[in-house]
């Protein structure tokens, strides 16, 4: 499902810079404490505690593909599962399905969706949040254009970020395909400090580009010409914004 590694210590530290996009979606879960829920896409678990303290008579059910991201879950977290969310099965379906920074890093969002729907009860909710279409723009054009240059060029042959930013119509369309109803689904500009925000770059959004350039002194080189090259001084991120019910 991810298309790329992670350094998890790293992100459970800098990913702080985050945490308001997350907060936001967890306002928008109706709970009363009882539910089971999912959390799909927990990386290293610090929003899945905040979503574990609305479950005081409830259960949460965290998972993450990524086994980096998992161990540290798994020290705050009572149940953290290894797993790809395109071979999410569970035994029990759950009564909510909550998720951030997650689905973009999900090439198939058909099959996404339904392994989602397949776990849920029925009249039960998904509640997500990921990157959208122009997400990163400006980060990602002037990474290209540090990656072309003569010194960097030879690191990105044949290279390819393997995200998926997807537009409001289609994902309206595909939830609808898989089951779900009364589908909301609204882009939202929301630009981001950090800061350790040359960490920050490495870690989160510009890991992609960075791991394919050797660690150290060239990588954190390679970084920061970027963020010289990029317009302001937040990240330009655009976020999907997901709210359903399976039919």
């Amino acid at each position: 499902m991810i298309g790329r590694s992670w350094d998890a210590d790293a992100y459970h530290r800098v990913s702080v810079a985050m945490d308001e996009m997350a907060r936001e979606v967890l306002d928008r879960l109706p709970l009363d404490g009882t539910e089971t829920v999912l959390d799909a896409g927990c990386g290293t678990g610090r929003i899945s505690a905040a979503l574990l303290a609305r479950l005081p008579h409830g259960r949460l059910i965290a998972a993450d593909a990524d086994p980096a991201m998992v161990a540290i879950a798994r020290r705050a977290l009572p149940e953290v599962l290894l797993v790809d969310l395109l071979d999410l099965a569970l035994p029990a379906p759950v009564d909510a399905v909550f998720s951030t920074a997650t689905f973009h890093w999900v090439l198939d969002h058909d099959r996404l969706f339904d392994r989602l729907a397949a776990v849920l009860r029925p009249g039960g909710r998904l509640v997500a949040q990921c990157g959208g279409a122009g997400n990163i723009a400006a980060l990602r054009a002037a990474a290209d254009e540090v990656a072309a240059r003569p010194e960097w060029r030879s690191h990105f042959v044949d290279f390819a970020p393997l995200f998926y930013f997807a537009e409001v119509a289609p994902t309206r369309e595909r939830l609808a395909r898989s089951g779900f109803v009364d589908v909301e689904c609204w882009l939202q500009p929301f630009p981001v400090a950090s800061d350790e925000m040359l960490s920050y770059l490495e870690t989160v959004p510009l890991g992609p580009w960075a791991q394919r350039v050797p660690q150290g002194v060239r990588r954190a080189e390679f970084v920061a010409s970027v963020w010289a090259l990029t317009p302001g001084d937040t990240v330009d991120y655009v976020r999907l914004n997901i709210t359903a019910r399976r039919g």
